[in-house]
């Protein structure tokens, strides 16, 4: 019998936001929450899985170095993603250019399940998903 080669440790394009409508749907549900590292966004998707989206604006370095960040946190939400619950897109939003794996992974695990909970309280008008009125 020939051993099964292991499955590929990514995320499959149905795990991942790569259209343009789909961040402009999560950003526009307003629930939201930061720690001055990153930014995570969220809003339910009606699918069975969970689907990450990164945006890495050019403040954060040249294109090598965005990259490297866009893989970075690909690869921490990817060991994480088992902790969250399925039916959500994630939108998660660097502030910074420097980043150590350690960090960014304590960042989502605290964040991402944040995002999701004033996600389900419904985020209300602009500001209230911080805890601010404007």
């Amino acid at each position: 019998m020939t051993p099964q080669p292991e499955p590929r440790a990514t995320l499959s394009r149905r795990q991942r936001l790569l259209k343009t409508s789909d961040f402009k749907a999560v950003y526009g549900a307003r629930a939201r929450t930061g720690d001055g590292h990153v930014v995570v966004y969220a809003r339910p998707n009606g699918l069975a899985v969970t689907r990450l989206g990164v945006s890495v604006g050019r403040g954060c370095g040249g294109a090598v170095r965005r990259n490297r960040i866009k893989r970075l946190l690909r690869e921490t939400f990817r060991q994480a993603r088992a902790a969250f619950p399925a039916g959500y897109d994630i939108v998660v939003v660097p502030l910074e250019r420097a980043y150590a794996f350690a960090e960014v992974g304590r960042s989502l695990r605290a964040l991402v399940p944040e995002a999701i909970r004033r996600c389900q309280a419904g985020a209300g008008p602009r500001g209230a998903a911080d805890g601010r009125a404007k």
